[in-house]
């Protein structure tokens, strides 16, 4: 009790430190990067200060930039030339994505992870993440099974070191296992995003990926913000089909789903801090209203101490800055 018990002790200069609960590295941070095979050089996102879509020629000085940061790993979407009902440009050996994996693996070799996105929203017509039965204007589940363990299988071959499937299909995880195993590739893990809400903070992405949907929305398979036991149970069968690592996205809104995953299964949990959480900050900064490397420590700290072993986030480049 006060006066014999003062806990301002330990918080004046280096004291702070070495009483410090949590802490945040570089080695848990991944940057995603945006590959476009239909531009030339790179395109600033009017939405995502700071974030950049690259061509093809350039996805690989990208890497090594990411990867002389010290940062270990990087998430790879695509945006193909051409888009049709089935996302038939996702899974071809030349695709957006397999080309990119290749460039960046002949530069860097083992030096940096590379993890692949495994959905189909970037490329179908549509915008949404499967097969759809236009009549019923329903996204079909077991038919996009097949294709995401093909978009898999394409990505192992071109030398992914992870595959994170992102659709929220039910049985994802599995069909890919299988998928990965039948060809040869029982040692390629898989990063499920396993919580994923429909969130309204994926609105800077949509540009980023060009992935808008042209109708409905992604409600019927993403899962609902107001849902916590639910994101439990989808853990809960991602890890039984066969999960290495699972995922919450959004992170920062999602903070008490970080802290059940993780102390419920104690497994790799990863937390994908999305577009419009980067956005938002980036937004006030600008504005002169927060002190932008601390909102970014302060934040990426919050998603540490919630749990997270592993950050998705756009300032994982800056956050790596900081660090040193």
């Amino acid at each position: 009790m006060f006066p014999d018990v003062r806990l301002r002790r330990l918080r004046k200069g280096k004291i702070r430190n070495l009483v410090r609960e949590t802490t945040l590295s570089v080695d848990d941070l991944v940057q995603p990067i945006f590959v476009d095979e239909t531009i030339d050089s790179p395109v600033e996102f009017s939405s995502m200060p700071g974030i950049y879509k690259f061509p093809l020629s350039d996805v690989a000085k990208e890497a090594k930039e990411i990867s002389e940061l010290g940062i270990p790993a990087v998430i790879l979407f695509g945006v193909p030339a051409s888009k049709d009902a089935e996302g038939s440009s996702s899974w071809g050996e030349i695709d957006v994505i397999q080309e990119a994996v290749r460039r960046i693996k002949a530069d860097l070799g083992d030096e940096l992870v590379v993890i692949t996105d495994i959905c189909m929203c970037e490329y179908t017509n549509h915008g949404h993440c499967g097969i759809i039965d236009f009549e019923t204007k329903e996204v079909l589940n077991d038919p996009t099974l097949e294709v995401l363990g093909k978009i898999a299988v394409s990505h192992a071959r071109a030398g992914a070191d992870m595959v994170a499937p992102s659709g929220m299909m039910d049985g994802m995880v599995e069909a890919i296992r299988q998928a990965l195993d039948l060809n040869g590739f029982e040692n390629i893990p898989i990063m499920s995003y396993a919580a994923k809400f429909s969130s309204s903070f994926y609105g800077p992405f949509r540009e980023a990926a060009d992935s808008g949907c042209c109708f409905g929305d992604r409600s019927t398979y993403q899962m609902d913000p107001a849902n916590s036991n639910e994101a439990l149970r989808e853990v809960t069968l991602d890890v039984a089909e066969g999960a290495d690592i699972i995922m919450v996205k959004p992170a920062l809104s999602y903070l008490d789903i970080v802290y059940r995953v993780k102390t419920e299964f104690g497994m790799p949990t990863a937390a994908y801090n999305v577009s419009g959480e980067y956005s938002m900050i980036k937004a006030a900064a600008a504005n002169g209203w927060i002190d932008e490397k601390k909102a970014v420590y302060e934040s990426l700290i919050s998603i540490k101490r919630a749990g997270a072993d592993i950050i998705i986030t756009y300032f994982a480049k800056d956050a790596a800055r900081m660090l040193k």
